[in-house]
This record gives C-alpha cells, sequence and structure tokens, in this order.
C-alpha cells in the first residue's frame, strides 16, 4: 500500500473547510478524524482511502505523515498554523488560507462528511475516549502501526459497514 499523499493532502484541506468554525479543533481532532475517515473507508469498501500509516501512542492516534504533509501544505501557503490558548491548554491550530475546490466521488464525500459530522463536535479529550474504544486501535500495542483488518471486529457501536453498504 504506497501512501496518497495528494489524497491525504485533501482530505485534510477538506476536513478544515468544514471546522473553520469550530474553535476546539485542533491537531488531535484532525487527526483522530482523519483515522476514523481512513479506516470507515475500508471497512466499507475494504481499502484505506489514502493508506496512511496510524500508530497508536500514549497520547492517542499518530498519523506518519501528518507533520510533513501539513509542514507542505504550509510552505505551499495552502494553510497556515498558530498555537492558540483553549482554556488550559494550547491548541495546535491548523487554518485554511483560501477556501478549497477538492471535489470527491459521490461514494467517497458521503462516507468523509459522515464521519465528520459525526466527530468534529468532539473536543480532543472526547475524540481520544471515544477512539480508545475501537477495536483496531484497542488490538494494537503502543508505538505499534494500528491494524486496518481489525475494523471488521468493530462493535456495532463503531461500525458503518450496514450504513454504507447499499450506497
Amino acid at each position: 500500500m504506497a501512501f496518497e499523499k495528494k489524497e491525504y493532502s485533501d482530505l485534510l484541506i477538506y476536513i478544515l473547510s468544514h471546522c473553520y468554525d469550530k474553535p476546539h479543533v485542533g491537531k488531535t481532532v484532525l487527526s483522530t478524524t482523519m483515522y476514523f475517515i481512513d479506516f470507515n473507508y475500508y471497512e466499507v469498501y475494504g481499502k484505506s482511502l489514502t493508506n496512511e500509516e496510524y500508530v497508536k501512542s500514549k497520547k492517542g492516534i499518530k498519523p506518519k505523515h501528518f507533520n510533513k504533509i501539513t509542514d507542505e501544505l504550509i510552505e505551499r501557503k495552502k494553510i497556515y498554523f498558530r498555537k492558540v490558548p483553549y482554556y488550559h491548554t494550547t491548541l495546535h491550530k491548523y487554518y485554511l488560507r483560501q477556501l478549497p475546490d477538492i471535489h470527491f466521488s459521490k461514494k467517497k464525500n458521503n462516507l468523509i462528511n459522515s464521519t465528520i459530522k459525526h466527530l468534529i463536535t468532539k473536543n480532543a479529550t472526547s475524540i481520544l475516549k471515544y477512539a480508545s474504544r475501537d477495536p483496531p486501535f484497542q488490538m494494537a500495542d503502543y508505538n505499534e502501526t494500528i491494524d486496518y483488518n481489525n475494523v471488521y471486529l468493530r462493535y456495532p457501536r463503531y461500525s458503518i459497514r450496514k450504513k454504507f453498504i447499499n450506497l
């Protein structure tokens, strides 16, 4: 599985375009949302959308290419980064420089939008708590890549297969 750099960049920009007005969305919420989009897509279609490797860490889910891609997008002046105070912590926030012109296929768009809608209201603490109960995350050891194949062992609360199987 080769990493799909353009798909990953487009997905990150697309998510940012849907949460620009959410003050609680920082790096943790973004990277965890990307994890769920990739793993949900794998559950429904048998392949990852971006082929990103997600690693289980003590602080949550760490996408292997997140920092590299965000640095490139900043360099290309597509996004910018700021550390923003948020209650008793500091968020690592990413902002779009302009509205994107990104279009996904209908099946990708439906799944991406559904996942964003489900997760984007969660803050870092609640999204990490939610992710920690997802079987693929639970089955991985710390500092180990999370196995996409474990989506088929999801509990009904996490499984989206039935919702999208007829689309």
